[in-house]
């Protein structure tokens, strides 16, 4: 198996929900015999919340580098939101970085989905990040919720999701933006925040879900087994 080096801490909630789910993919894998060799690094989540893009690029560089000097040979961002680095980051490591949009396509692809509704932080909703690499490969459109809605939703997860703070009150408030995803043409949605999975599932929602963390985990165990 190859050794997988984890970035996680944005928050620490949803890299609990990766080192969980990469294990027990894994463990599906091999009978529940054994599990994969990992290396995690937790960061400060509050690197995140200053929103200062060239402190952020930096510091997961310098994680990157650090994680490849350890061993790693592939390196798996434990969240959404911090793929906003993956441009700056990968050409400057010798390692790949496994990216959360490529799990994301190829399960679209293989259900046929075509337009994507994308729910998560401002900077997920606002960059290219995920709706770019996913139109560039797979050739998916994105479908945005309503620009004035953008901070409320930032807020949500912000404020209740990384917080741990899985309410009813949240849970409404998403299912409505998923209506209106799909009001604007949405044949599914992508939970593009690693904590929405915590909140929403399948049977809350007629449309299909991209559980971004479940998807982006067996991209992991794959690259692992490969």
């Amino acid at each position: 198996m190859k050794l997988l080096g984890m970035i996680g801490g944005t928050s620490w909630h949803s890299t609990v929900e990766y080192y969980k789910t990469i294990n027990k993919l894994a463990g599906e894998e091999f009978g529940g015999s054994q599990n994969p060799p990992l290396l995690l690094y937790s960061l400060n989540i509050q690197l995140m919340r200053d929103q200062n893009v060239d402190k952020i690029q930096a510091a997961y560089l310098e994680i990157a580098r650090k994680l490849e000097t350890a061993g790693a040979q592939g390196i798996i961002i434990c969240a959404n939101t911090p793929h906003m680095v993956y441009d700056h980051v990968q050409p400057q490591i010798n390692i790949p970085i496994l990216h959360i949009a490529k799990a994301i396509g190829k399960e679209a692809q293989k259900k046929g989905l075509k337009n994507l509704g994308l729910l998560g932080t401002k900077p997920t909703m606002t960059m290219d990040f995920i709706p770019g690499y996913l139109s560039k490969n797979f050739g998916i459109n994105t479908v945005y919720p309503n620009r004035k809605d953008f901070g409320e939703i930032h807020r949500y997860i912000s404020e209740h999701l990384t917080q741990g703070k899985f309410t009813p009150e949240a849970k409404n408030y998403f299912i409505e933006q998923m209506k209106s995803l799909e009001s604007k043409g949405a044949d599914s949605v992508i939970l593009g925040c690693t904590e929405l999975p915590m909140l929403l599932n399948e049977k809350d929602f007629h449309l299909p879900l991209l559980d971004t963390t479940k998807l982006h985990a067996q991209l992991a165990v794959d690259f692992i087994m490969r």
